[in-house]
């Protein structure tokens, strides 16, 4: 029998009751609106139907196969963005909004690559496109959705005659002093982020994710129970830090925060407060006739590893540090703290510009405060609440 609109015990809404060439169906359309649920039913009964004709791979579309692969565990990441002001979706899903599978082809997703990473390197765009986009058919083809396929990808430009036009900031290191300059020109909850960030050669990530609990000030030590690696690992603590982690460690929790005193995104891709306290800290030095635009979280692992091995430091004790390297030693006692890598975390220099800055007089209150627009003013007359 066709479908039709029914209601069920108690609920205010409508559920659609029927046949379908042998297909039962029994479900609820989630409205109490008449209308919009007969909407809904004819739409469904025309789906059923033409799956039973086409066989339900003609019928798939990319937005349906994200869903499912998200509801499967699969990542979200780069495939669905929602603007948190606008609630506008973007991201690779929308992009291709509407499209069947069956109709998608190579050049869709070569044309999608550079509408949406239009000035990304060809690594870029096959990290944040080709990959989720890949992992979201082989998923549907898991499921019968879609035809297994062999999809190319973006080639990386070799050669000693390549000229790169744009560096991706935090793929270099920096000079201390630099740096410094830099961290000066934040607001207090980023700089202190990235002071940690310097003076550790964490990963950003692991310390957006660092917890009171994993941090030993007495003994100089940060255990961290799980790293990118799969291994857990320990990291010294530079003593120029000290007076900061004793600070955050009262407050408890998540150690770093925003202004607003909530975690940052445990993300590797830098959006939200972060990505704008770093523009921010560019647009200031830029009116005061200062360049600085190769600076980022990532800056500061590269600048603690470049800078060790400047300062004589043993390759193994520098890759320990960086959590490069693990050997049974490092895996069993990643809780005791180890003398040689506090010693050679600790020959990392420290500015006095860093040593100066106003929002070491109490860390947690500073974090609070947000560094306001102008050339002249001091730190401290340019915070507000």
């Amino acid at each position: 029998m066709p479908l039709k609109l029914t209601k069920r015990g108690n609920s205010d809404n409508w559920y659609i009751r029927g046949t379908v060439r042998g297909q039962s169906v029994f479900e609820s359309t989630g409205t109490c609106d008449r209308e919009i649920a007969e909407a809904i039913r004819i739409k469904t009964e025309g789906r059923l139907l033409n799956e039973s004709v086409h066989g339900k791979r003609a019928l798939i579309t990319f937005e349906e196969a994200t869903e499912s692969y998200i509801a499967s565990g699969g990542s979200e990441r780069f495939l669905i963005k929602v603007s948190p002001k606008t609630g506008k979706v973007s991201g690779i899903a929308a992009h291709f909004r509407g499209k069947l599978l069956k109709e998608l082809t190579q050049s869709d997703l070569d044309a999608a690559a550079r509408i949406l990473f239009p000035s990304a390197s060809p690594e870029t765009r096959n990290r944040q496109c080709y990959t989720p986009f890949i992992a979201v058919w082989n998923h549907a083809a898991s499921n019968q959705w879609a035809e297994v396929r062999q999809w190319k990808r973006p080639r990386k430009v070799k050669g000693t005659n390549v000229v790169r036009l744009k560096t991706r900031a935090g793929t270099k290191p920096t000079t201390y002093d630099r740096a410094a300059q830099f961290v000066a020109a934040m607001s207090p909850a980023p700089a202190q982020l990235m002071t940690a960030l310097f003076y550790t050669g964490m990963r950003p990530i692991e310390l957006f994710t660092l917890e009171a609990s994993e941090v030993n000030v007495p003994g100089r030590w940060i255990t961290l129970d799980a790293s990118k690696t799969g291994e857990p690992r320990g990291v010294p603590i530079h003593e120029f830090l000290v007076p900061l982690f004793e600070a955050l460690l009262g407050r408890g929790g998540i150690l770093f925060r925003t202004h607003k005193g909530e975690p940052y995104p445990p993300t590797e891709e830098f959006g939200g407060q972060i990505s704008s306290a770093v523009t921010g800290a560019r647009n200031r030095l830029k009116k005061r006739g200062i360049t600085i635009t190769d600076i980022s979280p990532y800056t500061g692992r590269h600048t603690v590893s470049t800078q060790l091995v400047v300062n004589g430091i043993h390759p193994y004790i520098k890759d320990q540090i960086l959590g490069h390297a693990a050997d049974d030693m490092s895996r069993h006692y990643t809780h005791v703290p180890q003398q040689p890598l506090i010693e050679a975390i600790n020959t990392l220099p420290v500015p006095q510009l860093w040593r100066d800055q106003e929002w070491w007089t109490d860390p947690v209150y500073w974090s609070r405060r947000l560094v306001k627009w102008g050339r002249a003013a001091s730190f401290g007359s340019r915070i507000s609440a």
